[in-house]
């Protein structure tokens, strides 16, 4: 149910921006006036004109924010903000290798406890990497999916190690667990480097709750960041 009601989520967000490019392209395309020095007149020019898909590399920088439980059997969600750094390296005009490293931080409720722990601090980092695909594009934008694999670093700010505290208060331990990342971007070009970005992902973790004979619980939770992306001009 909760994977379920995650990938609605994100499939409808997707939707929605999805639209949003097409409506803010569709105004794009409208040419913008250049004054020719002299005579007084104007002549059309059009930003995009050179806007390619053939660049090597790539790099983008966003706000980010992920909504996460914190414990197995908390009812509260983490609502964590922080930030998302990505790059790529393009193999072909579809297909790249791309990196994402996001650190996420926030508080969380608690579960009834005997040691007055309410709201402490959370925080999440994920380094993954994966396959990257370029679907539908043009000079206005694109819309890109990846499926990313690598690591979740959790900490609860209640100890480590042996420490049971994090889990009377209902949160997992703090812990370097696997980690994928599923979703993509929507870009829209406002230049032929620069790109206003938008990243819905499912974040999937796979955390342990206690330190002896591992039991593991996976969770499958939202993430969005929006941010710029620079393409650099080296091409295939």
């Amino acid at each position: 149910m909760v994977m379920r009601t995650s990938v609605q989520y994100s499939a409808s967000l997707l939707a929605l921006a999805a639209l949003a490019l097409c409506a803010a392209s569709r105004l794009q395309a409208q040419s913008t006036a250049t004054p020719v020095a002299g005579n007084g007149t104007y002549i059309a020019s059009d930003p995009l004109a050179n806007v390619r898909y053939d660049n090597r590399f790539d790099v983008s920088l966003g706000m980010a924010y992920d909504h996460m439980k914190a414990g197995p059997n908390l009812l509260q969600g983490s609502n964590l903000g922080g930030l998302d750094l990505s790059a790529s390296y393009w193999f072909s005009r579809h297909w790249a290798a791309e990196g994402s490293g996001r650190a996420y931080l926030g508080t969380s409720g608690a579960a009834p406890n005997t040691e007055s722990i309410n709201g402490p601090f959370v925080r999440e980092y994920l380094f993954t990497a994966g396959p990257e695909w370029l679907g539908p594009h043009n000079k206005h934008g694109d819309l890109i999916a990846h499926a990313l694999v690598g690591g979740a670093n959790f900490d609860s700010h209640l100890g480590a190690g042996k420490n049971h505290t994090p889990l009377t208060a209902g949160f997992y331990n703090n812990q370097t667990a696997p980690a994928a990342i599923i979703g993509g971007h929507i870009d829209l070009n406002r230049s032929p480097r620069l790109v206003f970005r938008i990243t819905p992902d499912a974040v999937i973790t796979r955390y342990s709750i206690n330190y002896g004979n591992k039991v593991t619980q996976t969770d499958v939770n939202f993430a969005i960041s929006v941010g710029v992306q620079y393409k650099f001009k080296t091409k295939r």
